[in-house]
């Protein structure tokens, strides 16, 4: 590693880093224009010339790096990546041992300590993911530490960062033996087929695990489900195992037919008996209401920003119409579930945007439970941003 940089702190920003806040962003440095090699270890002091805390350099969003420690004589090096590593494995260990979840976060950036970097595992594979050049730089270290502290059948990557901040497509396969895909991992009992070597999307949103298990477990049964932006039709097999009598897919991309029809057959359920559509979801509200459509349960699980020929989505802005859309063809004491992963906002806004859309349809409604991420998610209260999911289960009264 290159030597360590000073950078100092703007003094509106002293104060952030002084309360616990682990995001180095680009406007709380004065001497931003030092920062050269990304991986860099950098010291951060105030304008007293106190130290404050110490981190990498690594762009990622709008920020510039992540605190690692606030410890001045504390080094950087594999023994501190494999302490945070198995902290965060230590955590998680009624996970590794319960015989019905074999899919599941292991290392949650920086809630386990290390901004930039997550660790996913998926029965014996562990799925490294990088969102700099920064962190990636310490690769070596990550990889060692596994190695160190636990057996593994494989080794993934997945690189998510280059000019545009977008995800680097490779082989993905780092080290030990390669996967059979689909390799078939389970949460609370739900099987999934996956590709870790399939881009920056496994098949799977493990963040989704407890949410899944409540629909399937509490609200399916005899239901009629809606499932819109449903990417591999996860939520759709849920209610189908929880009873419901049927169930639609809806997402715009080709692909997610053959997903759906996959992840309903490795839990041995009959494809044919649910309807799972290729269309824009904006345009599929429209057909239900034209066809007078009524669902007992709508899922809305939409991307934070999505753009199809016609319309364009951002979830600050636009969910409340997209929670109209799905009021209107959602049967009196039916079921919404609500889901959003957009961080530039949280579940008070995010409860707001629900009331305005009831508000606006004339209909009263009832929040029934509430969700953010599992605690395989690891997160700090010192940085809010990191809690992004927030999911709302509704009961539509009227």
């Amino acid at each position: 590693m290159a030597k360590t940089i000073n950078l100092q702190v703007k003094s509106d920003f002293v104060k952030y880093f002084k309360s616990g806040y682990p995001l180095i962003n680009k406007d709380a440095i004065k001497n931003s224009e030092v920062l050269k090699v990304e991986g860099t270890i950098i010291d951060l002091f105030d304008d007293k010339n106190q130290f404050l805390a110490k981190g990498y350099y690594g762009t990622q969003n709008k920020g510039r790096g992540w605190v690692l420690t606030r410890n001045k004589q504390e080094e950087i090096n594999q023994v501190f990546f494999q302490g945070k590593i198995k902290q965060a494995l230590d955590y998680r260990k009624a996970l590794f041992e319960d015989p019905e979840t074999t899919a599941f976060r292991i290392f949650n950036g920086e809630g386990d300590g290390i901004g930039g970097l997550t660790i996913d595992y998926y029965d014996g594979y562990f799925v490294m993911s990088w969102y700099s050049e920064g962190i990636y730089r310490f690769k070596d270290y990550v990889i060692e530490a596994l190695t160190n502290l636990v057996s593994f059948k494989g080794l993934y990557e997945k690189k998510r960062f280059d000019d545009k901040g977008t995800y680097i497509e490779d082989d993905d396969f780092v080290a030990g033996e390669r996967a059979n895909f689909p390799l078939v991992v389970k949460q609370n009992g739900i099987h999934f087929a996956t590709y870790l070597n399939d881009g920056a999307m496994v098949g799977v949103f493990l963040d989704q695990r407890d949410v899944r298990k409540t629909i399937r477990d509490k609200y399916s049964e005899g239901k009629h489900v809606l499932n819109t932006f449903s990417y591999t039709g996860a939520f759709s097999v849920a209610a189908a195992l929880g009873g419901a009598s049927k169930t639609t897919s809806v997402d715009l991309a080709n692909r997610s037919k053959p997903k759906t029809i996959e992840q309903f057959s490795v839990n041995g359920l009959d494809y044919a008996a649910h309807d799972i559509i290729v269309e824009d979801v904006f345009n599929y509200f429209k057909y239900a209401v034209r066809k007078q459509l009524k669902f007992g349960m709508v899922i809305l699980d939409p991307p934070s920003f999505a753009r199809s020929k016609k319309h364009t989505f951002s979830a600050g802005k636009d969910y409340p119409d997209l929670l109209k859309q799905a009021i209107t063809i959602t049967e009196k004491n039916g079921i919404i579930v609500a889901s959003s992963n957009c961080s530039t906002f949280g579940m008070s806004k995010f409860k707001g945007f629900i009331e305005k859309a009831f508000k606006a349809s004339g209909e009263t409604y009832k929040i029934l439970e509430e969700f953010s991420l599992p605690n395989d998610f690891k997160t700090i209260k010192e940085f809010k941003e990191g809690n992004y999911l927030k999911v709302a289960i509704i009961k539509k009264e009227s």
